[in-house]
């Protein structure tokens, strides 16, 4: 499974660890990946996603998956999502 969060594209960053005598090993940097399930409220039903913690309160700042996905950008998201999110203007477009 890749270590990548579905909504935001946030992934594997790498650095240094670095030790009191200065010596630099490479290391890998995680993001904090969380399986959640999100209410679609244009759709009526919900969803699985791994996404980061941030981009949970990120969801929840905007005002749910429907509202983060419409403004949320293509390239960011997983084929899924890119999917879901279509799924939805039609949706929305509809009720309008």
């Amino acid at each position: 499974m890749a270590r990548r969060c579905e909504l935001t594209g946030k992934g594997v960053m790498t650095g240094n660890n670095v030790s009191h005598a200065h010596n630099k090993t490479r290391r890998r940097f995680l993001p904090n990946l969380v399986n959640v399930t999100l209410q679609s409220e244009a759709m009526g039903q919900s969803y699985r996603f791994r996404i980061s913690a941030q981009a949970l309160k990120s969801v929840d700042h905007r005002g749910g998956l429907d509202a983060f996905l419409m403004k949320a950008k293509d390239a960011e998201l997983s084929p899924r999502a890119r999917k879901l999110k279509k799924q939805i203007g039609k949706r929305l477009a509809a009720q309008a």
